[in-house]
C-alpha cells in the first residue's frame, strides 16, 4: 500500500481525502495556492507545498508544479479529487511516466470516456442504451438540420468537450437551429478551445440519475446504487438524494446492470459514475461517464456504509473489489452550500466568515473546510460545504435536513442555506415530483426582514 499520497486539490475534498488516509496510516501532502494558505487542508496534512499564485491556471492546474511537489516530498501516489486535473488524461499519463500512481482513471479510460461523442459510441458497442443522436460530430449547420430532421425535434446541441452546461442549446424547431448552432460553437470554442458539436434527441421531462460504480485492476466492477441529481441550476447540481424517489426496484436492477456492463466493457479501474437521463416513461439513456469521485459521493457512503475514498485507494493499490452490488439501506440527502446569494440570482459572495455555527446530531454529516474567520477566495468554485442527512425514510431525512439547515449559521457572506430551507418545504420536492427543469419554475420567497 502507498506510504504517502499527495492530494492535487483543495478545500473540502482535500480534507475528506486526508481523513481517510490518516485512518489508513498513509501520510499526506497538501498542495495549495497562495490564496489557500489558511485553508484547513493545509493545516491537517502531514506536509504542505505551495504550488503557485491564486489563479488555478498557475497553481492547481499547473502539472509541472504538482509533479515537482510530489517528487520533493517522495509521494508515491496522487489523488486528484474532483474538478481541476481529475479527468485530465495528460496528467494521468505524466504521473505514470514519473512512476507516481494516479488514484483515478488511466489515460486511455479518460480519453475514451471524457469525450462525449467517443463515450457514446463506446457504450453503443457495449450494449448500453444511448440517446438517439448524430453519428459522430455535426460538421456544420447543413448537417445539423439533416440530423435534426432525421431524429425529430426537439433536439439538443452539445459541445463534445463540454461541461457545466457550456456549449449546450435546446432547439425546438428548424428555423432556430442555425443561430443555436453558431452560438454553441462560439461558446464551446471560448470555454474549451474545441468547438466540436454533436446532437441528441431532447429527452422530455428528464431526470438525471447516476449509478456509482467501482472497478478493480482485474476487470471486475460493481455498483453502489443510484443518486438522483435532477435539481440543477444552469446544469450545476444543487442537491442530490439516494435512493431516487422516481426509482423502482426493477429500474434500479436494469440501470445497475447497464452501469456495470459499461465499466466492465472498458475494464474500468477506480471509482466512477455512469450518468443516465431517464424519461417520464422510465426509459433510461447513457449520458456520460465521470471518471473520478463525485461531489455527491457522501450520500452513497451514508446509505450503504462504504468509504469510497478508501476503496479508491485500495483499488489503486491492486486490491480486488468484493464484486457485490449494493442497494440503499437508508435514505440520504445532500445540500451543496455555496457562497452565493439566492435572493440575488445566486450571485457569488466571497469574503470573510465572521460567525459559524455548524449543525450536528444523529444522521447529520457536514463536509467542509471553512471556519469562523476564514476568508473565501473569489478564485475558485463557490461551494464551501456539503450538508448530508440520512434516516430510515425520505420523510425523516427531509425533516432532519430542515432541522440541520435551521441550525446552520454562517455570517459575513451570503450562502444558499435559505434556498435549501425553502426547497425542503416545496410541495413538488416533497412529493418527489421534479425533473432537471425544476429550477426554471422555482421562485425564492421574499427575504425575511432583518
Amino acid at each position: 500500500m502507498f506510504k504517502k499520497i499527495l492530494i492535487a486539490n483543495r478545500g473540502e475534498i482535500a480534507l475528506r481525502i486526508i481523513r481517510t488516509c490518516r485512518e489508513m496510516g498513509i501520510k499526506t501532502v497538501a498542495v495549495y495556492s497562495k490564496a489557500d494558505e489558511e485553508s484547513l487542508h493545509v493545516r491537517f496534512a502531514d506536509e504542505a507545498v505551495c504550488i503557485g499564485p491564486a489563479p488555478s491556471s498557475e497553481s492547481y492546474l499547473k502539472i509541472p508544479n504538482i509533479i515537482a511537489a510530489a517528487e520533493i516530498t517522495n509521494a508515491d501516489a496522487i489523488h486528484p479529487g474532483y474538478g481541476f486535473l481529475s479527468e485530465n488524461s495528460k496528467f494521468s499519463k505524466i504521473c505514470a511516466e514519473h512512476e507516481i500512481k494516479f488514484i483515478g482513471a488511466s489515460e486511455a479510460h479518460i480519453d475514451k470516456m471524457g469525450d462525449k461523442a467517443t463515450a457514446k459510441e463506446t457504450m453503443k458497442k457495449a450494449g448500453v442504451p444511448t440517446i438517439p443522436g448524430s453519428e459522430g460530430l455535426v460538421k456544420d449547420v447543413k448537417h445539423a438540420k439533416k440530423d435534426a430532421k432525421k431524429m425529430g425535434y426537439p433536439v439538443m446541441l452539445k459541445a463534445t468537450a463540454g461541461g457545466g452546461g457550456k456549449g449546450m442549446r435546446a432547439v425546438w424547431k428548424e428555423e432556430d437551429i442555425e443561430a443555436a448552432f453558431e452560438s454553441a460553437v462560439q461558446e464551446a470554442s471560448a470555454a474549451f478551445g474545441n468547438g466540436g458539436m454533436y446532437m441528441e434527441k431532447l429527452i422530455e421531462e428528464p431526470r438525471h440519475i447516476e449509478i456509482q460504480i467501482v472497478g478493480d485492476q482485474y476487470g471486475n466492477a460493481c455498483h453502489l446504487s443510484e443518486r438522483d441529481c435532477s435539481i440543477q441550476r444552469r446544469h450545476q447540481k444543487l442537491t442530490e438524494e439516494t435512493p431516487s424517489p422516481f426509482m423502482t426496484d426493477s429500474l434500479r436492477e436494469e440501470m445497475g446492470k447497464a452501469a456495470v456492463k459499461a465499466a466492465e466493457y472498458i475494464k474500468y479501474e477506480g471509482a466512477g459514475t455512469v450518468e443516465f437521463l431517464v424519461d417520464k416513461h422510465r426509459e433510461f439513456y447513457f449520458m456520460e461517464m465521470n471518471t473520478r469521485i463525485q461531489v455527491e459521493h457522501p450520500i452513497t457512503e451514508q446509505v450503504v456504509d462504504y468509504d469510497l475514498i478508501r476503496e479508491q485507494i485500495l483499488v489503486a493499490g491492486g486490491v480486488p473489489i468484493s464484486g457485490k452490488n449494493y442497494t440503499p439501506k437508508l435514505h440520504a440527502i445532500e445540500c451543496r452550500i455555496n457562497a452565493e446569494d439566492p435572493y440575488n440570482d445566486f450571485r457569488p459572495s466571497p469574503g470573510k466568515i465572521t460567525t459559524l455555527h455548524t449543525p450536528g446530531g444523529h444522521g447529520v454529516r457536514l463536509d467542509t473546510h471553512v471556519y469562523s474567520g476564514y476568508t473565501i477566495p473569489p478564485n475558485y468554485d463557490s461551494m464551501i460545504a456539503k450538508l448530508i442527512t440520512s434516516a430510515q425514510t425520505r420523510e425523516e431525512a427531509i425533516n432532519k435536513m430542515r432541522r440541520a439547515l435551521d441550525e446552520f449559521v454562517i455570517e459575513g457572506i451570503a450562502t444558499t442555506i435559505p434556498f435549501h430551507r425553502q426547497l425542503m418545504d416545496n410541495p413538488d420536492y416533497l412529493a418527489g415530483n421534479y425533473t432537471t427543469k425544476f429550477m426554471e419554475d422555482f421562485k425564492m420567497n421574499p427575504k425575511p426582514e432583518e
